[in-house]
């Protein structure tokens, strides 16, 4: 009897739970389609992947992030 393919809509976090919740062994091919669901700022994930790929680090990339919102934030002090 051939299986039916299941469409089920979770977080990343809860993979490997469903799976294991299944019955699912970890020596088992499966297909999964990612479709990030509604990304708050459009293309972050996209850029994020390019200052990856120049040789940042997620520290490197909250300290300029930081930095920026210093230099356009109003001076209260």
């Amino acid at each position: 009897m051939a299986t039916v393919p299941e469409v089920i809509e979770i977080t990343a976090g809860e993979i490997g739970a469903e799976l294991k919740r299944r019955g699912i062994g970890s020596d088992e091919r499966v297909t999964l389609t990612i479709e990030p669901a509604g990304e708050l700022i459009p293309g972050r994930r996209e850029s994020r992947a390019r200052v990856v790929a120049a040789g940042l680090t997620d520290d490197d990339i909250d300290r300029l992030v930081k930095k920026a919102q210093q230099e356009v934030e109003p001076h209260t002090e």
